[in-house]
């Protein structure tokens, strides 16, 4: 693989979107007793998103949704060159006794979940949560985590990068995979 190949264009990434919010529907109705969780900061741009189709798709004027943020919760973050910049953590209800769907753009190895599952903690003792990935790399776990809604699955090589792109970032909406991280850049 010399360049980059698109995962999802546009055109597929809105029907990929579209899909996820009526598998949402299917599973959780009209949403009572279930919030929803971005993780910081990539899986923001997908919650959002989410989170204003299901509005329009189930007619409620708002959510329980919150946005949070797991740096310190990693397992790695001790270890990075550079210090790491938090992102604000936006969560002002409490998850006891709820269904939570925690929402991120790319599952790679699972810590990143794994570190959102111990952030959550915070905030109360959910009833049950689930997992809502744009895209999985189901090959490349670390840790015994697996999405339970999935936009599109990418088999590729450990050193590919996956990169989502948004269109208030990048002007187009679309999912690439690059042949390394040094590529995508």
């Amino acid at each position: 693989m010399d360049h980059e190949r698109v995962i999802l264009s546009q055109e597929r990434f809105k029907l990929t979107i579209e899909r996820l919010c009526c598998q949402l529907i299917e599973t959780f109705g009209r949403l009572e007793d279930t919030c929803i969780v971005g993780i910081q900061p990539r899986g923001i741009w997908l919650s959002d998103r989410i989170v204003e189709r299901l509005k329009v798709l189930t007619g409620l004027p708002a959510l329980e949704y919150g946005k949070l943020d797991i740096t310190f919760y990693r397992d790695d973050f001790r270890m990075r060159a550079k210090p790491l910049k938090a992102s604000e953590t936006v969560m002002n209800f409490l998850i006891d006794d709820k269904k939570v769907l925690l929402i991120d753009d790319v599952l790679f190895t699972g810590r990143t979940v794994q570190a959102a599952l111990t952030a959550l903690n915070h905030y109360g003792r959910p009833r049950h949560v689930e997992l809502l990935a744009l895209v999985d790399r189901r090959f490349n776990r670390d840790l015994p985590i697996q999405a339970d809604f999935i936009g599109v699955t990418v088999d590729a090589l450990d050193q590919a990068y996956v990169k989502v792109e948004w269109a208030e970032q990048c002007g187009e909406d679309r999912v690439i995979l690059f042949p390394d991280k040094a590529t995508a850049d």
